[in-house]
């Protein structure tokens, strides 16, 4: 499994980006998380195969057409907490 840990930058808080990967990491098939940090980027999680990681993080780069992603730090993550599913974390 390919675990990821990514954090978005740009127009991704009040405009439903958290709704928006939730959408599409089911279509994906990827489990995980996705919450908003303090300084107003959307930190994810995400855990699958590396085709539905890699689909699903270009999804997360596109955005969709109220949000402006302007950059995606991605890292390998050690670990992600989920329970078979995406979720959002407040």
């Amino acid at each position: 499994m390919l675990k990821r840990h990514l954090i978005v930058h740009g127009t991704v808080q009040g405009v439903g980006f958290r709704q928006f990967t939730v959408t599409e990491a089911k279509k994906a098939g990827v489990n995980g998380w996705v919450r908003n940090r303090m300084e107003g980027t959307v930190e994810i999680k995400a855990e699958g195969s590396q085709e539905q990681v890699n689909a699903f993080i270009e999804a997360v780069r596109a955005g969709h057409r109220f949000a402006s992603v302007t950059d995606v730090d991605i890292s390998t993550a050690d670990n992600v907490e989920h329970k078979g599913s995406f979720t959002v974390l407040y």
